[in-house]
């Protein structure tokens, strides 16, 4: 697996290149001089896809379509715009080309906003068939749900204003830190740094917005969904930029369902393979130069 400041730096870069594109617009548009951002992949439906071993599966196909749970609220990763049809992200192309995989047009994927709290009922209950949404795999989690993956590797880091004097976790006591409740970010800030002042919601956003009014000094959560805000709320946040921690996102399954993981890990490598991972990582995170997918769990 990749060494977490290869990751970094990797992401840094793909976001910084989203700086050119008008927030309102798709990942697609042209920005402001003239320069055309990557094209949306385009993902083949495998028609004759059959998994009559997968309970998972064979609920969706019988259905007509796949349920996937994702955030709308994390710019560059998942997140639907007012009046969109549909969330935008490299969550939600991970999400297309897995259900492409497995037999699943566009228009059978039906879209459920999860956030962090709801992710393993969800699944529990059956009110989505598998969730992709910067969803960190970590043993607690695998005792009642099974993840697929990983298919991107983050870190833990700050947001804080610009003109903030907070240089790393190590500066937290007596700060007050948003993060978000169920989360594996929440649960280190915690157990780990016990002289911060922990806040949670269940949205990032609500967290941002706190950061923005001065009601808490710091946001906390994985990389690249920081950087996606920084970049929307151009020069009025930073990221700190010192990770501490290596978060592998893993694409969350019911517990059991051993055909459908090997399915969609299967679908995972064939698109990291045949470049589609990063026209994916290109269309929503931008430049993926020194930017690998990491080693996909059995």
């Amino acid at each position: 697996m990749r060494s977490l400041k290869t990751i970094i730096t990797g992401t840094a870069i793909g976001l910084l290149a989203l700086s050119g594109c008008g927030q309102s617009g798709s990942p697609g548009d042209s920005d402001g001089g003239g320069e055309t951002q990557a094209e949306a992949p385009e993902y083949k439906v495998d028609d004759g896809f059959a998994l009559d071993d997968s309970k998972t599966w064979k609920k969706a196909h019988d259905a007509g379509k796949l349920k996937v749970g994702v955030k709308f609220d994390q710019p560059g990763l998942g997140n639907k715009e007012a009046g969109a049809d549909a969330p935008q992200g490299f969550d939600i192309e991970i999400a297309k080309m897995t259900a492409a995989s497995m037999g699943f047009k566009p228009d059978q994927i039906e879209w459920v906003e999860t956030v962090s709290a709801n992710r393993e009922p969800f699944l529990q209950q059956g009110n989505v068939d598998m969730i992709v949404a910067t969803y960190t795999i970590n043993d607690e989690r695998k005792k009642v749900i099974d993840f697929a993956g990983p298919y991107y590797m983050a870190g833990q880091d700050l947001l804080v204003k610009s003109d903030s004097d907070i240089g790393g976790p190590d500066q937290l006591s007596g700060k007050k830190v948003c993060s978000v409740d169920g989360s594996t970010p929440a649960k280190r800030i915690k157990d780990e740094y016990k002289d911060a002042e922990l806040v949670t919601y269940d949205t990032y956003s609500k967290c941002v917005t706190d950061l923005q009014s001065g009601s808490v000094d710091a946001v906390t959560t994985d990389d690249a969904i920081l950087r996606g805000y920084a970049k929307q709320y151009d020069g009025e946040f930073k990221v700190v930029g010192k990770p501490f921690s290596e978060e592998p996102y893993g694409i969350g399954l019911p517990k059991g369902d051993s055909a459908m993981k090997d399915a969609v890990n299967k679908s995972l490598k064939a698109h990291e393979d045949d470049g589609t991972w990063k026209k994916a990582f290109e269309y929503t995170l931008g430049d993926a130069e020194g930017v690998e997918p990491p080693a996909i769990d059995s």
